[in-house]
């Protein structure tokens, strides 16, 4: 299946560039060879950072009007959904996403959010400060008063992770862009055709040569966009561990960075909770695309009256989710990335039984499945907070029951982590939810549910090993651009 016009190239300066080196990228399901990609150079890393710097400091796109960039990124976007049913089949053989996730999730909330960015941006980019009075010279007063300008941040690099890469490639690429800042897109080497195939997009709908380059590589290519001088914000999405090398990259040029991390966020079901809607929502905090997602809900903190009642129905639950390739329309969960993922997680089983955990369900390779990197949703009961299984966020299907006894409880149990980034609570008292959703150190909470839809003018990020700065709506818009203030008084 072929799916981009240009598979042996990257995209800089508005030019397809061949690469001197390939590597295959495999479908997760099957294993099999679905292209190889181009590995883009050191030497053609830094000339996309020259081209965005170009653009940006020689070209007018930063200083269009935002109704003209606000047109052409509409167009953008409109290419993208003409080219829908192509990009599902990619995000569905890439990433190994089920299709029935590919449609909603992995293509659907992104373009929801991207078309809201661009709505947004038309805000006021300028802003008047209040008048002040200040005694002069002369005797009399001054007035005097300012305005603050919103202003494009320059070049940014942006780097993507393989678990949801259209989601957070579009997720990058058009707030940057709408603004007026150019970017240097690079993507994980597991699912590079998701961000090459937005170059194709961006010669289709004429973008200015140099504002979207798209680059691949290693860890090493990374590293010159994150300690490149030329670069003025890295905004970045992966693990922890990543965001530390990255902080400590980019602090010789004090860089800006925004960065959305790791995740161990819980789920706190009270006494008074649906039990079915609670173990619902449970199931899909850790079997969602294999339990490969940051803001998944993979501690399950569940008062100990209700606690049997909730592991047995979730138990049940996990005897109906249809393992497979998930070009199969009826499979509902797909494979882990590649087998260091699967390795990984089976480790993680054997530390959650050494640590003395019960295993519910799961904890195995299914049987039948004999290529691609398949785990069994896995649960385990009677799990300690303050154990490796609660503490570390393992990027696969386990999930982790643990019980408490009061509400004050959970919240400590919920706050006793040293990630923030999402978290969730089940309850009939949704009043009491809410005061406890305020005392949870974390960057959002959903209650019963939350509302209905990743919402597009929230600010998604955390706090702690999270990561810091913000995605999505006028917050998430503006991580994008510096405030100018421009001060005068009357004559």
């Amino acid at each position: 299946m072929a799916f981009l016009k240009h598979p042996g190239c990257i995209y800089i300066g508005g030019e397809w560039q061949p690469t001197d080196t390939r590597e295959p990228v495999i479908n997760p399901a099957d294993e099999s060879l679905l292209v190889e990609a181009p590995v883009g150079s050191a030497a053609q890393v830094d000339a996309a950072i020259a081209a965005a710097r170009h653009a940006f400091d020689r070209s007018d796109w930063p200083h269009w009007p935002v109704a003209r960039r606000q047109a052409l990124m509409t167009r953008f976007l409109d290419a993208i959904d003409a080219r829908k049913a192509e990009i599902v089949d990619m995000i569905v053989a890439e990433a190994g996403s089920t299709r029935m996730l590919a449609e909603f999730l992995q293509y659907g909330i992104p373009m929801k959010h991207a078309r809201r960015t661009v709505e947004v941006a038309s805000r006021p980019a300028i802003t008047p400060l209040p008048i002040e009075l200040t005694p002069n010279a002369a005797g009399g007063k001054t007035l005097g008063t300012g305005v603050v300008s919103r202003e494009p941040v320059g070049v940014v690099a942006a780097i993507s992770p393989y678990n949801f890469p259209f989601f957070l490639n579009i997720g990058k690429v058009v707030p940057a862009l709408v603004v007026g800042c150019t970017v240097v897109l690079k993507p994980s080497p597991y699912t590079p055709m998701q961000a090459l195939i937005l170059g194709e997009i961006a010669d289709e709908v004429g973008l200015p040569k140099g504002v979207l380059n798209i680059v691949t590589g290693d860890i090493e290519a990374g590293k010159l966009l994150t300690t490149d001088a030329r670069v003025d914000l890295v905004h970045f999405t992966g693990s922890d561990k990543v965001g530390e090398a990255i902080q400590a990259q980019g602090a010789p040029t004090l860089k800006r960075i925004v960065m959305e991390l790791g995740g161990k966020s819980a789920l706190i079901v009270r006494a008074d909770a649906n039990i079915q809607e609670a173990a619902h929502a449970a199931l899909g905090g850790f079997t969602v695309h294999c339990g490969q997602g940051c803001a998944l809900t993979t501690r399950h903190l569940v008062h100990n009256s209700v606690r049997p009642q909730f592991v047995a129905t979730l138990q049940a639950m996990l005897g109906h989710v249809k393992i497979g390739n998930p070009a199969d329309p009826t499979v509902n969960y797909g494979p882990l990335i590649r087998a260091v993922a699967r390795e990984r997680t089976e480790r993680y089983v054997q530390i959650a039984l050494d640590e003395g955990a019960t295993l519910v369900a799961g904890g195995k390779r299914p049987d039948g499945l004999d290529k691609g990197f398949y785990f069994q949703p896995t649960l385990f009961d009677n799990v300690r907070n303050d154990s490796r299984l609660a503490q570390e966020e393992v990027f696969g299907p386990i999930g982790a029951v643990i019980g408490f006894d009061d509400d004050d409880e959970a919240i400590a149990l919920a706050n006793a982590s040293d990630f923030g980034l999402s978290g969730a609570i089940c309850s009939a008292d949704a009043g009491r939810a809410f005061e406890m959703a305020l005392r949870i150190r974390t960057g959002g909470v959903s209650i019963n549910g939350g509302g209905g839809t990743m919402l597009s003018d929230a600010p998604f990020g955390g706090i702690k090993r999270s990561g810091y700065g913000r995605e999505y709506g006028e917050d998430g818009l503006n991580e994008f651009t510096y405030q100018k203030v421009i001060s005068f008084h009357a004559a």
